[in-house]
């Protein structure tokens, strides 16, 4: 990866300088015929382009896969240093999904897809880890008869242990709470 400490570098690396910041936005051009192309290509390959740039610039060595399932495009971004792409706590891996779905409505016109990105297996891992979690939450709960509730945390995240608990026969889950305060808590089923 890139180990530049200077943002002005780095963004005039992008072809971003100070000077566009500065200057008024210029007038919105006409779309150009390739542009109204650009609405009438695969949003798998708008995707696919659009990651394989970002990351070329980012280390030349990472690759990107993308495929399509019944929801929803998943990408997953591989390679030696992949693992340090994801950020703390998955902040940049993150970023580049948002970022990701904001080029796949633009360029695409596609909007209603949902789109995953994984880097060097992050979210896979995560996802173990808060199954684990869960599992060891629902044996608490079903021993103290007591409910527990877990920090606030993203949709994905409960998502992940709600289905983790879902079938469980001793408790349940359940979201409270609003916006990005919303949590989970897991109480027993019977009782």
């Amino acid at each position: 990866m890139d180990n530049r400490t200077n943002l002005d570098d780095y963004l005039a690396g992008l072809g971003i300088s100070d000077a566009d910041e500065q200057a008024p936005p210029p007038p919105a051009p006409e779309p150009a015929p390739a542009a109204l192309e650009a609405l009438s290509e695969e949003p798998l390959t708008v995707l696919e382009r659009f990651l394989r740039g970002l990351v070329s610039r980012i280390d030349p060595g990472l690759s990107v896969t993308v495929r399509e399932t019944e929801d929803a495009l998943e990408a997953e971004i591989g390679g030696e240093n992949a693992g340090r792409l994801a950020g703390r706590d998955g902040r940049t891996l993150g970023a580049i999904e948002v970022i990701a779905y904001t080029v796949l409505a633009k360029q695409a016109g596609r909007s209603d897809l949902r789109v995953r990105v994984d880097i060097g297996g992050f979210r896979k891992r995560q996802a173990d880890t808060l199954t684990k979690l869960a599992e060891r939450l629902a044996i608490q709960v079903a021993k103290s008869g007591e409910p527990h509730e877990l920090q606030p945390m993203p949709p994905a995240e409960r998502r992940i242990i709600h289905i983790a608990l879902k079938e469980h026969p001793d408790v349940l889950s359940e979201s409270v709470g609003e916006g990005a305060a919303r949590r989970l808590v897991i109480r027993p089923r019977h009782g």
